[in-house]
């Protein structure tokens, strides 16, 4: 196995739902389904905000490049998450369910940073907040979870981008498990994700499994274990575990000798942090490599760990 680009997005040939052309607004209900001529959707997006077709809401965008590569698309836009009955609307996906918190992460949508809940919601009909669960992508995927247990279930979004692995979560001040544990999902995508999401698309119309797509970039998932072909590289190869300190001051010498005093003096005494430099391998030691980060169970109490675990992460996503 090896990890592949994703083709470009126009090479694809159609899906045969082509037929059909475009939706003026991709379907909300079984009614809007009827006036299209559609018996079922190939792909359902579940979303955090209202469905407005424009390039400012993120859920629009995804959904009508799905539609440009021939796919039927229908949009469950901030669903009752009380019972799983909102999310059987459209049906069931002939491909799979999407979910996504919408284009701002649901914790930061509903609250202050003092952690009091916001009245508004910029993302909502007439502005009015309390319309998307606390963790959305977590409660939507467990809904859909309910409804068609059968159904691959795909997440995104900043949301779920922000939290693929053990993250910090500054509402519940303590380290939480990566969200695909708590959601349930087949597979996550991160960042914009387009490239990803038509590729995926296209490999479930062709009749691949969902659990067969494990050498895409830009995505996540959870595996009982490594293939046999591949080397694990402990991630203290790419990184430095040590203690935590308070970063250095970059004005700290920046004063002329003519303004010295005594206080300056004793301040360019303070100890100043040496920089861990790179100690990734090369490239081509990494061919048919995953690397091994510490485990939720070691970061959550280790401030140096979770540290370390979160600079190699950026690390292998941004070279």
């Amino acid at each position: 196995m090896s990890v592949t680009m994703a083709t470009p997005i126009y090479s694809y040939r159609k899906f045969w739902a082509e037929c059909f052309g475009p939706a003026p607004e991709l379907p909300l209900s079984r009614t809007e389904m009827d006036a299209l001529g559609w018996d079922s959707c190939d792909i359902i997006i579940v979303t955090g905000d209202a469905y407005v077709d424009h390039p400012s809401f993120g859920m629009a965008v995804i959904g009508r490049l799905l539609e440009a590569q021939g796919f039927r698309v229908g949009i469950i836009a901030q669903p009752d998450w009380t019972s799983a009955e909102p999310f059987t609307i459209l049906g069931k996906p002939n491909l799979f369910f999407a979910v996504a918190a919408g284009n701002m992460d649901s914790m930061i949508n509903r609250y202050t940073a003092d952690r009091k809940r916001r009245n508004d919601d910029a993302y909502t009909p007439n502005d009015e907040g309390g319309k998307r669960p606390d963790r959305a992508v977590i409660v939507y995927s467990q809904r859909v979870r309910e409804a068609y247990r059968d159904v691959p279930l795909i997440i995104g979004s900043i949301e779920a981008s922000l939290r693929r692995i053990a993250h910090y979560d500054y509402w519940s001040d303590k380290v939480r498990r990566s969200i695909l544990v708590d959601s349930r999902a087949d597979l996550l995508l991160y960042g914009n994700a387009e490239r990803a999401i038509v590729d995926v698309a296209h490999r479930l119309a062709g009749g691949e499994s969902i659990h067969n797509i494990r050498d895409l970039r830009g995505t996540a998932f959870v595996r009982k274990r490594i293939p046999d072909d591949w080397r694990v590289i402990d991630s203290t190869n790419i990184d430095s575990v040590g203690p935590t300190k308070a970063p250095v001051n970059p004005y700290l010498n920046s004063r002329t000798e003519s303004c010295a005093t005594s206080s300056d003096t004793a301040a360019e005494e303070v100890d100043t942090v040496t920089l861990v430099g790179d100690l990734a391998p090369a490239k081509a030691e990494q061919q048919n490599a995953v690397i091994r980060i510490p485990s939720y169970a070691q970061v959550k109490d280790d401030g140096a760990l979770y540290a370390h675990a979160s600079r190699v992460l950026h690390k292998e996503t941004n070279p």
